[in-house]
């Protein structure tokens, strides 16, 4: 065997050992969490190494979490799999990546043309969002809270520029979710993949085009050099992060512990759509000093792409009991927020 495999299945093996010290005992707890990003993936990664630092000064160093970057201890997209069988006790990463698993984990990463940020936030704390979340975790094991927003995400990067709808048939794309449902749909071969290999697939052609966040975790990644159109938003208004536990390891927390993690999250949470918030501006700058082309999709595109979601919905609905169950809470909260949303914040906008 391998060292680095002996390693990785060493580490496994001893990495779920219950959490059940007593918060008045003075006895540390320690955690071990996987993230499926890299060490140096700012947005992302900082908001798990924040994370991490919070639990760590809240608790007066008793809750200590040691974390293994993406492929360090389990694959970037193995996370869910070794939290949910107790390998380890938690992982961050995005809610989507486990559609293929249960489809209405979609739907709680936020939807394609659904709600924004402040919505979904409200969603989760105020519409019953997060207790239908964890509903759904538990048939797996696991326990979610809360991991940051990104915001609005763009369209994605294409070699060569979508002008009508027949320029979609047959292009290979990276897309989760949703949108990679959607994108099906209209001809488009979707694949799923980490976000450290996606700069490799561009630029050796295995893919044509590929979406991954915004202007600066794109900017940081280089995606420019290999793909020169840079589309406008449409499947990902909001995409949830999340941090999730085993649930026998949540379990084993004492109350106080969990409440201090629970507060923590919910700070890196918004820290999250902060910082993004923050960096894309000057970001987007940049990549348009750097020659990057701004498009956005032609209008027959987004009204395919919305009649395919009606189809999408309405085919997981009928399969899928949970989905149902997400889509109907989701959907009648964004019908009853949006109105508001139009008049108050796209009204501001306009007038700015």
């Amino acid at each position: 065997m391998k060292r680095r495999e002996f390693i990785q299945k060493a580490a496994l093996a001893t990495a779920a050992i219950p959490a059940v010290a007593s918060a008045s005992s003075g006895k540390k707890i320690r955690l071990k969490m996987a993230t499926s990003w890299p060490a140096s993936m700012p947005i992302l990664q900082s908001t798990a190494d924040y994370f991490a630092k919070r639990v760590g000064e809240m608790s007066g160093g008793a809750i200590e979490i040691k974390i293994y970057h993406a492929g360090s201890l389990v694959p970037p997209l193995g996370v869910f799999d070794a939290v949910s069988a107790g390998q380890i006790d938690l992982y961050h990463s995005a809610t989507y990546y486990w559609s293929g698993k249960n489809s209405a984990f979609s739907v709680f990463a936020g939807t394609p043309f659904g709600m924004v940020d402040n919505e979904m936030l409200a969603w989760m704390r105020f519409g019953g969002g997060l207790e239908l979340w964890r509903e759904l975790g538990a048939k797996y094991n696991v326990y979610p809270l809360l991991g940051g927003n990104t915001g609005i995400q763009m369209g994605g990067w294409f070699k060569k520029p979508v002008e009508k709808l027949a320029d979609l048939k047959g292009l290979k794309m990276r897309i989760p979710g949703l949108g990679a449902q959607v994108l099906s749909k209209l001809g488009v071969n979707t694949v799923m993949m980490a976000g450290g290999e996606i700069y490799l697939a561009l630029e050796r052609n295995v893919i044509d085009a590929s979406e991954w966040v915004a202007p600066a975790l794109d900017l940081s990644v280089g995606f420019h050099k290999v793909a020169k159109y840079y589309y406008t938003a449409w499947h990902e208004p909001a995409s949830t992060a999340e941090f999730v536990f085993n649930t026998k390891s949540w379990a084993g927390l004492p109350p106080e512990y969990q409440a201090i993690i629970e507060v923590a999250s919910q700070d890196a949470n918004v820290r999250m759509t902060a910082e993004s918030q923050a960096r894309n501006a000057p970001a987007m700058r940049d990549l348009l000093r750097q020659g990057v082309e701004v498009k956005t999709f032609p209008a027959d595109v987004m009204a395919a792409c919305k009649k395919a979601l009606g189809e999408v919905v309405a085919e997981e609905s009928a399969k899928n009991p949970d989905f149902k169950k997400a889509w109907e809470s989701y959907s009648s909260f964004l019908e009853e927020q949006k109105d508001w949303t139009k008049l108050g914040l796209g009204r501001y906008l306009e007038t700015r």
